[in-house]
């Protein structure tokens, strides 16, 4: 009998935890009285992080007209929630980079990631849902359940992908992680996220990237991860048809306001701007 849901989560830390600076600054971002200065300040004592942060604030990926020196110039040019939601999102990669798994490859799985999240953040600028940004780490980290999956269960892990690829009609990885643990990734991977603190905004969008009508307070944009989702893997297998793509619920055009004419268009666009992302957020090495 595999262990439920809630065991997981309550063992988690024995497999991941976030880098305490990431602990800290999400504890910060919410204290009116902190400071771009004192964010930094926190910040600054992982120079992996600070690196890390320096290099995307300093990218295209948001554009700035100005080089971005220190980290408390990020806080206040970026923000400090767009800073925390970027901060937790580089913290949890590293977090995962030291865990061998035998059942993925993680440069596969991240270059998955990573196609989402590009679509999430042109989809979301397309009808202005939430924060392009913050749609882009939702999509980074849609998949993050899986990991934690493949290293706890990897005998369940095994059935699961054993079941996705021999069970009727080519069952969706998710249905067939409910059908053998009586859960599956997003689940696992919105607890994952609720149990270290992370934005309620985040949480819904990977906890129901495959039910995005269960989203109780952002429906919008848990329906745009889920609609990213199906264009990034026409992206990574260069398709612009649909049905190539993992089933998209209907009524998350509607939720969302997007149409199905977008496909196609970004699709192309994901692809053309993939390999500066990559190089922003994934180690090339090993991933």
């Amino acid at each position: 009998m595999p262990v439920s849901l809630d065991e997981i989560i309550k063992d988690i830390d024995n497999l991941v935890s976030l880098p305490s600076v990431g602990v800290r600054v999400n504890k910060m971002v919410d204290d009116p009285s902190t400071t771009a200065a004192d964010i930094g300040k926190v910040i600054s004592q992982d120079p992996a992080l600070t690196a890390r942060l320096l290099r995307v604030a300093n990218s295209a990926f948001y554009g700035l007209s100005s080089q971005v020196n220190t980290v408390s110039r990020a806080v206040a040019v970026i923000g400090s929630k767009r800073v925390r939601d970027l901060l937790l999102a580089t913290s949890t990669i590293s977090a995962f980079e030291g865990i061998p798994n035998k059942l993925v490859s993680m440069e596969n799985f991240w270059r998955h990631s990573l196609y989402c999240g590009t679509a999430a953040q042109m989809l979301a600028e397309q009808r202005r849902i939430h924060d392009p940004e913050t749609m882009f780490i939702a999509g980074l980290l849609h998949d993050i359940g899986e990991l934690v999956i493949f290293r706890k269960l990897p005998k369940e892990a095994k059935q699961v992908l054993l079941l996705s690829l021999e069970g009727p009609d080519d069952m969706a990885l998710h249905k067939a992680e409910q059908q053998v643990l009586g859960f599956d990734h997003a689940q696992l991977g919105g607890a994952l996220l609720r149990q270290w603190h992370f934005p309620e905004s985040l949480v819904e969008c990977v906890e129901f990237h495959h039910a995005p009508k269960l989203a109780k307070k952002f429906p919008k944009e848990a329906a745009l991860i889920h609609i990213a989702n199906g264009i990034a893997t026409l992206a990574e297998i260069d398709s612009v048809t649909e049905s190539d793509a993992p089933a998209t619920d209907p009524a998350a055009w509607t939720t969302t306001g997007l149409f199905k004419e977008l496909i196609e268009p970004t699709v192309r666009a994901t692809q053309a701007k993939f390999l500066s992302v990559q190089s922003l957020f994934v180690k090339q090495e090993g991933v």
